[in-house]
């Protein structure tokens, strides 16, 4: 069995709406960041990070986003959740996940996270003024260049559409109108309708 760390508002949603989607046999445990759970000493020994998402499998304990969904796929292939059979595909799958990872995720992570890149409040307030632009140029660019449609990858549905959804449950908040973006707005509503996504957010506010 899989077991999940995840927390509520974060991008571990994406892997475990990705478990549900695979059919997985798993279970999920969250951590409250307001008591600083990730960093007690139990969920450090499993992820020295202090941070969530982390995947314990019967080979070891698995971190980061793409590396996940990219294990799942893999692990679950009737599942389809990603082009196994081609490199070239499934390469580009790895690619749209890790500009969620490395360079949307990280936008979005400036407007709370500052202190990992400054220490002066006033480069605090910069960060926070610049991320409804920099995320709104990112999900253009992913609007525009990057998304196949219907799906992320086309016609078929796979573990970039559950990460692209969950960083676009932070655009609210980021003061990014998703209308802006109709193709994404409307994945979103999709995303939602989805049995696996609907339980996976009821299970979130138990």
């Amino acid at each position: 069995m899989l077991k999940l760390y995840y927390a509520t508002g974060t991008c571990a949603l994406a892997t475990y709406i990705t478990l549900e989607e695979a059919g997985a046999d798993y279970t999920a445990e969250r951590l409250s960041f307001k008591d600083n759970q990730q960093n007690s000493p139990d969920y450090l020994a499993i992820n020295p990070k202090g941070r969530v998402p982390a995947l314990v499998t019967d080979r070891g304990v698995l971190t980061e986003t793409p590396a996940m969904l990219a294990y799942l796929a893999q692990t679950f292939p009737k599942a389809k959740l990603a082009p196994l059979d081609d490199p070239f595909d499934f390469a580009q799958v790895q690619s749209f996940n890790s500009y969620l990872c490395s360079t949307v995720h990280i936008n979005h992570a400036h407007k709370m996270r500052g202190a990992r890149w400054a220490t002066e409040e006033s480069s605090f307030a910069d960060m926070k003024a610049m991320v409804p632009k920099t995320m709104a140029a990112c999900f253009k660019l992913i609007e525009q260049k990057m998304f196949r449609g219907p799906w992320v990858m086309g016609d078929q549905y796979t573990v970039c559409d559950p990460y692209l959804y969950t960083l676009s449950t932070w655009l609210e908040g980021d003061s990014v109108d998703i209308n802006a973006t109709p193709k994404i707005a409307d994945h979103f509503k999709r995303m939602t309708d989805r049995p696996a996504v609907s339980k996976v957010m009821a299970a979130q506010k138990a």
